[in-house]
């Protein structure tokens, strides 16, 4: 007779099995006849016998298939460290870890719950509480919470009521340098052979400041050399001749913008022009900030200037065809800790 594997059967036929297995053998008959009769191994019937003398029947019966169901965490231990893990990095728990990785987790659990965990089994229940891993935003130790949530629930909706009494327009705006060394995105390449991209071995840089509005409008400026007040007010005359409406613009604390130059400049356009400032070390609040990482990736990161003329060349066509498509600018707004700016 050929053998199966009863593996592939029903509990509750598996269990069966070694009853009948158990029964022939105690009725006289032995364990090589009984494994052919029932088309198991003879190991299988040794198994069984032997588990039937330490246990009787009740170790015949059909036992719950896959991992146990019984956690080795206690639902009050698993909630204290979700919440850990959500609002406090390691070095804030005194551990000698930067991430919150598997190895981290792990340590954690053991330092306050005794219970030791293999890496496997942490990562098994990161993915069990919704975790998941992710690159994390740097956020600077200066940034004042009090301070951002003013903004966030007073601050702006005051600049956006006053911008709608007064019929003006609210740009975000930002400045950034661009490198011509700068690489985004991989290539695909054979295994264990990475690929060789040639480029210039020369550095250059220029620099961008731009404008953008949650309709949909872009005015920007690229040019060589530092950012200064006199390249801020250009760009701010600039963005005056292009604006039909009053406009309020929005940017952060960078010593141009609060320059006395710039400030005398402002109070003399005052009727036209008014300056907002974000608080400080918050760049994340500026959706401007996506229209940076979207130029240094896509027109900076995956191209190969030969020299500086090209590079700011490729700067200016990406952001003329940013220009003609509204929609693409309006999608800057939609980013999470951003949505706020979109209304």
């Amino acid at each position: 007779m050929r053998r199966k594997d009863a593996r592939s059967l029903a509990p509750a036929t598996q269990a069966a099995l070694r009853v009948r297995a158990v029964d022939a053998v105690r009725g006289g008959r032995s364990q090589v006849e009984v494994a052919h009769l029932l088309g198991v191994s003879s190991q299988a019937v040794w198994l069984w016998i032997r588990r039937y003398r330490g246990g009787g029947r009740r170790a015949l019966r059909a036992r719950q298939r896959g991992r146990p169901p019984i956690t080795r965490l206690k639902p009050w231990q698993a909630a204290t460290v979700v919440r850990l893990i959500t609002d406090r990095c390691p070095d804030q728990l005194k551990m000698p870890f930067a991430l919150w990785t598997r190895e981290a987790v792990r340590d954690l659990i053991h330092r306050r719950f005794g219970v030791r965990l293999s890496v496997w089994t942490v990562g098994r229940y990161l993915r069990r509480w919704g975790f998941t891993p992710q690159k994390p935003l740097r956020r600077a130790y200066e940034r004042d919470p009090e301070a951002v949530r003013r903004w966030l629930q007073k601050e702006y909706p005051a600049i956006r009521a006053l911008a709608r009494r007064e019929q003006a327009t609210i740009f975000w705006g930002d400045e950034t340098g661009m490198r011509s060394d700068h690489q985004a995105g991989r290539s695909w390449g054979r295994r264990g052979r990475t690929p060789v991209i040639p480029g210039t071995g020369k550095r250059f840089r220029c620099n961008m400041i731009s404008a953008i509005t949650n309709r949909g409008k872009l005015a920007f400026m690229v040019f060589k050399g530092n950012f200064n007040a006199p390249i801020f007010m250009v760009f701010l005359r600039r963005l005056l001749r292009q604006a039909r409406r009053k406009v309020f613009l929005i940017v952060d604390e960078h010593p141009v913008h609060v320059a006395a130059a710039v400030e005398g400049w402002v109070e003399r356009h005052h009727p036209r022009l008014r300056l907002f400032f974000l608080p400080g070390y918050s760049p994340d609040l500026n959706p401007d900030e996506y229209l940076n990482n979207d130029v240094k990736t896509n027109a900076v990161g995956r191209k190969r200037p030969r020299d500086l003329g090209e590079m700011m060349g490729n700067v200016r066509r990406f952001l003329w065809s940013t220009q003609r498509r509204p929609q693409k600018v309006r999608r800057y707004f939609h980013q999470p800790i951003v949505r706020y700016a979109a209304i």
